[in-house]
């Protein structure tokens, strides 16, 4: 897979994104969803994930939250000034880390958010900041694999109007299998090769569909 853009790039990508989710945080008592959905809803995600360098190196992260917010006309009478800080702590990595994994896996951060949320993040924070960031972006694949394949399944079933015992019935899966690759109790990803196939016939989609990662 290609990346989203060039890697020289990448780690003012990786600064800005973590200070914008810092600054929104600490300064401004946003929490990092609402920020990341202000981030998505002005239309500056979509530019920062291309590599547009007006976004990703042409303005500071505090600028950015605050260009962000004010698209999306959020209730900020006055804004705090810029932060200074030496060291970084929990709230800037979830940027900082968030822009290496939309870099590395080419996905909307639209898409992103809607798997990956603040709250995963914090928690992979005290065993993962010390570690490489390829560490961090493997554990994180993981996760979004793992929920991705779960909503995929199930939006692929509800687009046909089926219940789960119809899905299963027209295509020979096992139900409580069929309701286990849902849960994310077992991966569809290590399903046998004609079970992805005739749940792919019968929800009229391609086997890779329904199995596709981000690695």
């Amino acid at each position: 897979m290609s990346c989203a853009y060039k890697e020289y790039y990448l780690y003012d990508a990786m600064r800005n994104l973590g200070e914008m989710t810092e600054y929104a945080h600490d300064a401004c008592n946003v929490d990092p969803d609402r920020a990341l959905r202000y981030f998505v809803i002005s239309g500056f995600a979509d530019r920062f994930g291309m590599g547009d360098p007006c976004v990703i190196s042409g303005m500071s992260g505090t600028e950015l939250f605050r260009n962000c917010a004010e698209k999306c006309r959020a209730d900020v009478r006055e804004w705090p000034p810029a932060m200074i800080r030496y060291t970084t702590e929990e709230y800037y990595w979830i940027g900082y880390i968030l822009a290496c994994f939309q870099w590395t896996v080419n996905r909307s951060f639209g898409r992103i958010i809607d798997v990956i949320t603040s709250a995963d993040l914090l928690q992979m924070y005290p065993a993962l900041h010390t570690a490489s960031d390829d560490r961090a972006i493997e554990e994180i694949c993981d996760l979004y694999n793992s929920r991705s394949q779960i909503s995929r399944l199930q939006e692929y079933r509800k687009r046909m109007a089926m219940t789960q015992a119809e899905l299963s019935d027209a295509s020979g899966v096992n139900i409580r299998t069929l309701q286990q690759y849902e849960t994310g109790a077992k991966s569809l990803n290590k399903a046998a090769a004609e079970s992805v196939i005739s749940l792919a016939r019968v929800l009229h989609c391609r086997p890779d569909e329904l199995v596709a990662t981000c690695s």
